[in-house]
Order: C-alpha cells, then structure tokens, then sequence
C-alpha cells in the first residue's frame, strides 16, 4: 500500500471540465512524501510488465528525445545530475539512455507523462509511460485520437471533446495548463488499468476509504510541438475531514 499523507491542493470546489488553469513551469514536476515508495513501483512495473506500461510509436521517439531533454531541464529540488547520471532524491541514480526515453523518464520522475502529437484535425496519442493508470489500458489508447481516447466515459461530450481539442492546439511552449480530479475508490492499488465506465464507477463516494486524484498538466515541447499530458497521482486514506 503506498499512500500519501495527504493531497497538497484543495478538492473541494472542482472546476466543471476541462477544468484547466495556468501552471507556473517551475512547478510542473513535483516530489512528495511517497517518492521513494512510487519509484520503486515504477521500477517494477517497467521491469515485469514493461510492454503493459510504455509504448511509443517509431514516428514519435523524437518528441520523446525532446521530452527527455525539457524533463532534464526541469527537475525539481533534490535531484543531482553529473553528466549522463541522475541522482533522485531517494539516492536512486539513474544513467540516462536517449535511445529508451521513455523509460528513462519512467524511473527518473513520480510523474506518468504521454505525448500527443497532431494528426489531421485531433491529437493523437503516439508515446507513453503509465505506471500508474486509473482505468485505463495504454495498449487500448496508443495511436487513437483524444475522441477515442475517451469513449466511453459520459463525462466527456461532444462539447467537451471539442474544448479539449481546442486547449491542445492552443497551448504555447513555456505556458503548461493544469487540471485535477477526484476519484474515489474502494482499492488503493496505482495500477488499475482495468477499464471503467465513469469516474463513479469505483466505489461510493460516501463510503469509498480512498480519495485519489490526479494532478494533470498540458505542456507544448518548442522543437517537435508534441503536446505533452503529464500525471502525478496522489492516493489518501480518507478520514472524516476528507471529501
């Protein structure tokens, strides 16, 4: 069990979707108290059912290369690099390999990042490393469009989808967007990647233990233009104060 204590911003009045607002970029990356303990999930994950949590499309390893190279760029305090080696703030070093960038940044950083890139008139989901997903298969996303992406949560309308579009073709290098959910749930296991039917169908939300919630943020890579979702997940243990 690998919880948190406690979620650092407030869930108690969500913005209706897309819910998105302005991010700081010094801020984007973010280490909390169970660092060490997601890390080490990660670790293992991308060891044991490696194909289950990263892919990548031949067409987007530049993008992931740039990835890379913006993460490196933005490390938050604690971590140290000497030349192709990383230290992480739980002493953990990691030497880096352009030629896996996506799994390089699947053990350098807590955070689950994917990379959308514009293909006609959507974004298209081309690379991945999700360790840690909340109902949802990789396998069953990789190379579809955001309108496919998310059928068949109700949530997401047409309207909605059209919005969300939009955010990603207007977000500029330099200026990431943020968004945060609320999710309830009966298990506080990171890798749920069984599929779901709406964000309600995990637990009550009146009796469920956990709250999980996920810090979402869009950010534009400047050379490759691939948008970038980054996914950093927090898991609580609810108690009476907690919605």
């Amino acid at each position: 069990m690998i919880l948190q204590a406690q979620i650092p911003y407030d869930l108690s009045q969500l913005k209706p979707l897309p819910g998105i607002a302005p991010l700081d970029p010094a801020d984007w990356l973010q280490v909390d108290d169970a660092f060490a303990a997601q890390m080490e999930e990660r670790a293992r994950l991308l060891r044991e059912v490696r194909e289950t949590v990263l892919g990548i499309e031949p067409e987007a390893m530049p993008a992931a290369q740039e990835l890379l190279e913006v993460v490196l760029a933005h490390l938050p305090e604690g971590y140290a690099r000497d030349g192709e080696q990383v230290t992480r703030p739980d002493g953990v070093v990691v030497t880096l390999d352009r030629g896996d960038p996506m799994g390089t940044l699947g053990v350098l950083v807590q955070e689950d990042l994917c990379l959308l890139q514009k293909r006609g008139d959507e974004h298209v989901l081309t690379g991945a490393v999700l360790c840690f997903p909340a109902g949802w298969r990789l396998a069953d996303k990789i190379s579809r469009p955001l309108s496919i992406i998310h059928v068949p949560i109700p949530e997401y309308d047409e309207n909605i989808g059209r919005r969300v579009q939009r955010l990603f073709d207007g977000v500029q290098p330099g200026r990431p967007l943020m968004r945060v959910n609320r999710l309830f749930h009966d298990d506080p296991l990171l890798h749920q990647p069984v599929p779901r039917r709406s964000n309600n169908d995990r637990a009550s939300p009146k009796t469920a233990p956990y709250l999980r919630s996920e810090r979402q943020c869009l950010l534009r890579l400047p050379e490759t233009r691939a948008v970038v979702f980054s996914i950093h997940t927090y898991v609580v243990r609810r108690g009476p104060e907690t919605l």
